[in-house]
């Protein structure tokens, strides 16, 4: 039976009320478990499914091989073939004599009942039974023909016993006593000895030495004792033995195991299985006699065991009798012994108490000395004291948060940086040529009307563009503030009327506005005059107060001026500090002349939300498409360039070998030529045929430096070769960025307490090596982000108490960063030091430390090529970034943001 979690499988029995249906209700429906014969009721999943369920997983074991991480049927079908195995192996003659021995025997553990079968029929055999038989050291296979008891110990009784008395010695049963458990084994050979047995046996064949080759046991039949086969030989146990295939402990351990059974009582009985039982004459009726020993037996453990209990708790109290002097003494004398003996065990406990709190101790300590195996989790490297000796970099380098722009407000930078990497990745599908980080934030910073960004002009033109391919709601910003309206009555309150402007007012203003966006040209040739309504129009259709809860205060300062003049000069050059209770507008205004008193967050909002929506449009999704086949194409191109590459190397190194062979072959050469030219002893009729010798090894000594001229120039081929290929794998590389940068953006890796790695250059449009091998860049920057919330929960879910503690000890106050907090690292010498912070025994900044040194060249050339470019301009940042007007008496026109072009862009008609 399998076991589940070593227990037995225990089969559920039918209900009481399907019982009872089978005399009232023959022809119910019910569900029936061929396999297990199980019946039930319903298929609910506490009935049949369930059991179902439970039978299927892999959770049981065959209790015959003990195979484990089986279901329930294929551990019923392991133990069904192993036993069909094992009784096919085990000698028939045998089964009924040890069924019958091991019938109604009472015997704790199963080991010690096989043991004891084993001693008794390990030199007894039956009739039948094949045996192998030792004939003055050759082995035959022989089958048992005739077994006489010992009282056939005169060979002239056995030589004269008659064929027709065969029934009265088959009737005889031999080893009737010595198969019999209930006396000792000394007993049964006293009684009926296995050797005064004598056997006929009919020698089969030559036993076949296994540890031979076929021929030579072929040609051991060619013997002289091979004309003894056929015979009919007399032989006792001594000579005979079993095949251990056959018959054998462990053999007779399973064959016993899957044929009894026993109950779970005290002193039970092990028991034949009553098919089996019937089938080999065993006895299924326990004799009389039987049982009353196994009833003896029984009650004799059970007084056992309360005896010991009653010893352990106390004898029941009971009226004393008065007790003698002697008696007395006698007792004092006991409960002295019984005192010192509970004290000696008292003291034996605590000793063993101490000896195991003693080896826990040992082994917690060995525990802990357990050396640590690298890399592991990054929290459970702490440095040693021999690693800060060493000027291990014990704290990270800050990095900077108060160079990056628009990080005043929370979440602004973010979405910022979002909206330039959405431009950049997507530059091909949205027809925009690549521009740097700086220049995106100065155009978002120019605030002079009467000076156009042509950046700006582009960015939202494209966008513009392709959220006309994007479904959308005809006027939803209205019928969302008409809501928000109808809202505020039904609650009661007041409007908050942002800059002065009543939602009436506003959505009167904004009825006129914008509604061709999806009509209006936009040519590039006319500078994309009207994109500032087409973006009012788009954001009409698209936006609404729950994803967008900018849009009315936006809406209000794009479509309304302030009264006078002055005001609104205030507004543009101080956008920043208006606010919406500040100013009021009053005056209906055109977008286009209101688009640059917007705030720089503003306008951050306003992109970030057309970015999000042109994710979902479809020339998005092809150039998706797109970069996914070509990455394919790429993982492709990249195993054949190895391939190349690894064959172009062994040619170099079979080269390299043969080169270091030839010269030894050909210095040992000129020693020889060298010798004879020098020798004096030879004679003048030698001299000719020595001549001829000399021009032969020249000849060779040429030949093999023509080979190693030819091996050298293959070599110096394929090393070009190679460096091709080197330079192909690095294109691939750069190539493989861009076009992932067009599916997924992923950080560079995270550190040891979670913080994000972000490097944005050359992805998507976006290149790190520009014509000439110019050095290209997109941010210039590695950014570093806060830990997520999740992995924050991560964090405070570890047992390190001082946790906090460590992250101001290995970050500093300055550098610990909140939940998706951001900083920069924008020069060299800062990644330097980050790098030699990173410690590669933690599994995370090892993956880490890895990439960013794969990627530091270019890392490294960008922030060069970017600080070069900052101070190369006439100005410095500050200033740049304070330039607001004319008046100023900075050329705007001449800043990098102002020269740059679309070359991508393509005409509307």
């Amino acid at each position: 039976m399998p076991t589940c979690r070593r227990k037995r499988v225990v089969l559920k029995e039918p209900s009481a009320e399907l019982l009872k249906a089978v005399k009232s209700d023959p022809n119910r429906q019910v569900f029936y478990l061929h396999t297990t014969g199980e019946i039930f009721e319903t298929y609910e999943s506490v009935e049949y499914a369930a059991r179902m369920s439970f039978y299927r997983l892999r959770q049981f074991q065959c209790e015959v091989t003990g195979k484990s991480g089986l279901d329930y049927f294929q551990a019923l079908d392991s133990e069904r073939q192993e036993a069909l195995t094992l009784h096919s192996r085990f000698p028939e003659p045998l089964k009924s004599a040890v069924l019958k021995a091991v019938q109604w025997q009472v015997v704790g553990r199963l080991d010690h009942l096989v043991e004891a079968v084993y001693d008794r029929f390990k030199d007894r055999y039956f009739k039948g039974e094949f045996v192998i038989v030792d004939l003055a050291g050759t082995k035959f296979q022989a089958r048992v023909e005739r077994v006489y008891p010992p009282k056939y110990s005169d060979a002239n009784a056995r030589d004269s016993f008659q064929e027709t008395a065969l029934n009265a010695l088959e009737a005889e049963k031999p080893h009737s006593i010595g198969g019999d458990l209930k006396i000792s084994l000394q007993e049964s050979v006293d009684q009926d000895g296995p050797h005064n047995y004598y056997y006929w046996v009919k020698l089969l064949e030559l036993e076949k030495d296994k540890g031979h080759e076929k021929g030579k046991g072929k040609a051991s039949v060619d013997k002289p004792d091979g004309k003894l086969v056929g015979s009919l030989v007399e032989v006792q146990s001594a000579m005979m033995s079993r095949d251990r295939l056959a018959f054998s402990k462990s053999i007779l351990r399973r064959f016993i195991r899957d044929c009894v059974d026993r109950d779970a009582a005290v002193a039970s009985p092990w028991t034949v299985k009553p098919i089996l039982a019937a089938r080999y004459g065993v006895d299924s009726v326990m004799p009389e006699e039987t049982r009353k020993g196994v009833e003896d037996i029984k009650k004799g453990e059970i007084d056992k065991r309360k005896k010991a209990w009653e010893d352990k708790e106390g004898p029941p109290s009971k009226k004393q009798k008065k007790m003698t002097a002697a008696q007395e003494e006698k007792a004092k004398a006991a409960a002295a012994a019984a005192e010192k003996k509970e004290r000696d065990a008292r003291d034996k406990a605590e000793k063993q108490r101490l000896a195991k709190e003693e080896a826990e101790r040992l082994a917690a300590e060995k525990k802990k000395k357990k050396p640590i195996r690298y890399p592991t989790e990054d929290l459970d490297v702490r440095l040693t004291d021999k690693d800060k000796k060493a000027g291990v970099r014990l704290q990270r380098p800050v990095a900077n948060r108060a160079i990056l722009p628009f990080n005043e407000v929370s979440g602004v930078f973010e979405a910022f940086l979002m909206a330039w990497n959405f431009l950049v990745v997507y530059g091909q599908p949205l027809h925009l040529s690549v521009f740097t980080l700086d220049e995106f934030e100065q155009a978002i910073r120019h605030s002079i009307s009467d000076l156009p960004c042509a950046l700006l002009a582009e960015v939202h033109s494209t966008l513009v563009y392709n959220l006309r391919t994007v479904p959308f709601v005809r006027h939803s910003l209205l019928l969302s503030l008409l809501k928000h309206k109808e809202d505020q009555e039904q609650a009661e309150l007041e409007d908050e009327m942002p800059y002065g402007v009543s939602m009436d007012t506003l959505t009167a203003g904004m009825a006129d506005v914008g509604n061709n966006w999806e009509r209006v040209p936009l040519r590039f040739s006319e500078g994309r005059e009207g994109w500032e309504e087409a973006v009012v129009g788009c954001l009409k259709d698209h936006a609404n107060l729950t994803n967008f809860p900018q849009i009315r205060s936006i809406l209000t300062k794009l479509l309304f001026a302030p009264e006078h003049d002055d005001d609104s000069g205030s507004a543009a050059s101080g956008s920043r500090s208006t606010s919406p209770s500040s100013t009021i507008l009053k005056v209906p205004a055109s977008p286009r002349e209101r688009y640059y008193c917007l705030s720089p967050e503003e306008r951050v909002f306003i992109l970030s939300f057309m970015c999000n929506l042109a994710i979902s449009s479809k020339a998005i999704h092809t150039h998706m498409e797109s970069c996914e086949e070509q990455l394919t194409a790429l993982r492709k191109e990249k195993i054949e360039v190895n391939r190349l590459k690894k064959q172009h190397l062994e040619e170099m190194n079979n080269l390299m070998g043969e080169a270091k062979e030839e010269p030894s072959t050909s210095n040992g050469t000129g020693e020889d030529v060298t010798m004879q030219d020098l020798s004096d002893l030879s004679d003048i009729s030698e001299a000719r045929p020595k001549s001829l010798g000399h021009s032969k090894e020249r000849e060779a000594a040429r030949a093999k430096q023509a080979s190693i001229k030819q091996a050298m120039a293959e070599h110096r081929r394929l090393d070009e070769e190679v460096l091709k290929l080197d330079r192909r794998l690095e294109g691939i590389e750069r190539d493989f960025r861009k076009l992932l940068g067009g599916v997924r953006v992923k950080p560079l890796g995270r550190d040891r307490f979670y913080n994000r790695i972000w490097w944005f250059d050359g992805m998507g449009a976006a290149s790190l090596v520009g014509s000439g091998g110019m050095a290209q860049y997109g941010t210039g920057r590695i950014f570093i982000q806060g830990a997520s919330e999740f992995d924050l929960d991560l964090l405070s879910q570890r047992e390190e108490d001082n946790l906090d503690e460590r992250r101001l000890e290995e970050e500093g106050e300055d550098g610990t960063l909140k939940s998706n907090e951001w900083a920069v690292y924008s020069d060299v010498e800062e990644v330097d030091d980050f790098l030699a912070w990173l410690n590669p025994k933690g599994q995370r900044e090892l993956a880490l430390k890895n990439t960013i040194t794969r990627w530091l060249p270019h890392i490294a050339a960008g922030m060069k090529k970017r600080i070069m470019d900052l101070t190369s301009n006439a100005k410095n940042t500050d200033t740049r970034r304070s330039a607001r007007t004319k008046a100023a008496g900075v050329d705007l026109s001449r800043e990098p943001y102002m020269l740059w072009t679309n070359r991508k862009a393509i005409n509307a008609s």
